[in-house]
């Protein structure tokens, strides 16, 4: 140190004391005190599972939860006929379209779950003389067994040939000439419904048989029924419109917490955003439950024994409950793999003759079953 730093001198001699003043640290200097510590603690925490040029292990990781919720809702769709106003007046159809428009209905959701890797835990496990490392780890990178045979993949089902043939056009409406000279849409309306009596005519005349050329076979009968049939069918939705119904899936994907998550649900256009007044709220709540591993009471109670670097995971809980209009749509408890702890298997496990053949959780990194 320099001459008179802390009003020391650069010798001591034993036996002197030395009055050394105080030195005040500021609490932001503090925290950033502690912080660097915290870091250099984790930093080597996860240095001890990286590899090393030329070293001999494995590595594999922990597996990490996501929340999937997979909602069912039904779209139906309406839209207004050309002539909708006089659908009562000249078709006698009281229940004709009024207004184009699209409701959407939530039916219900259910709650699972998704499996990724956690790339924040790795595990290494060196190769050491006199312990076989039979590890099956699979392509995501997570334990799934040791000492069993690799599971038989399942036979994928061969992709349906998608048809890339040109999309059939839509049908025309059957418009008379006199529809289409008509001088106003009240007249066109008027011809149209001209137009239709006409048809259902023609098919009474051809069911009682009162046509002078009548279809050859009952094939010809059928066919000409159904043409008329059609061309009904398109004149008459120009009055009352056309309704249809669309079952539709959506999936929201949530990391588990205990904040919880905010979706929003519109009659009008189904899953929409907060920005949207006339949309109600889907409250997803979580109340997450951390594992831990509970402190040692007496450590001479305690029998210390020699661990092996295999470990698994104890997970944690979260209960996920979905709300929708003050009205529960679905409850459940689901383990989450990043809550979890890591517990290390006992070497005295891999000793004699026969090892044990354990297999692992893809989903939690828990032991499913150990056998020999």
């Amino acid at each position: 140190r320099r001459p008179g730093r802390f009003g020391m001198p650069n010798k001591l001699t034993i036996g002197q004391t030395y009055d050394i003043p105080s030195i005040n640290i500021r609490l932001p200097h503090m925290k950033k005190l502690i912080l660097l510590l915290l870091g250099a603690v984790i930093a080597s925490a996860v240095s001890a599972q990286v590899l090393e040029q030329d070293e001999s292990a494995l590595v594999y990781y922990s597996p990490k939860t996501t929340l999937t919720l997979e909602f069912t809702y039904l779209e139906e769709r309406y839209e207004r006929g050309q002539y909708a106003e006089y659908a009562e007046a000249m078709l006698g159809i009281s229940d004709a379209v009024m207004e184009t428009k699209s409701v959407c209905t939530l039916k219900d959701v259910h709650v699972g779950t998704s499996t990724t890797t956690d790339y924040d835990r790795p595990h290494k496990v060196d190769i050491e003389a006199g312990f076989p490392v039979l590890l099956t780890i699979n392509d995501k990178g997570l334990l799934t067994g040791y000492n069993v045979a690799l599971p038989e993949k399942k036979a994928s089902k061969p992709a349906a040939k998608q048809q890339h043939g040109k999309k059939p056009a839509e049908r025309v409406v059957p418009f008379s000439e006199e529809v289409l000279t008509a001088a106003n849409p009240e007249a066109q309306a008027n011809e149209v419904a001209k137009q239709i009596f006409h048809l259902r005519e023609t098919r009474m005349y051809l069911l009682n048989g009162e046509v002078e050329h009548a279809p050859a076979d009952g094939q010809a009968m059928k066919l000409v029924l159904e043409e008329l049939d059609q061309q009904e069918k398109a004149l008459t939705e120009l009055f009352i419109g056309k309704k249809s119904k669309h079952q539709k899936h959506k999936t929201v994907r949530v990391e588990p917490s205990n904040e919880g998550e905010l979706l929003f649900f519109s009659e009008e256009n189904g899953f929409t955003d907060g920005d949207n007044i006339d949309a109600d709220t889907i409250e997803v709540r979580m109340v997450c439950q951390q594992q831990f591993a509970q402190p040692v009471v007496d450590k001479k109670k305690k029998k210390t024994q020699e661990l092996t670097q295999i470990v698994y995971n104890v997970p944690g809980y979260c209960c996920v409950n979905v709300f929708y209009k003050g009205k529960s749509l679905a409850s459940r408890a689901i383990p989450v793999a990043q809550l979890g702890v890591d517990v290390a298997l006992p070497k005295s496990m891999f000793t004699g003759k026969e090892l044990p053949k354990i297999i692992f959780s893809e989903k939690t990194g828990g032991v499913i079953s150990i056998s020999k």
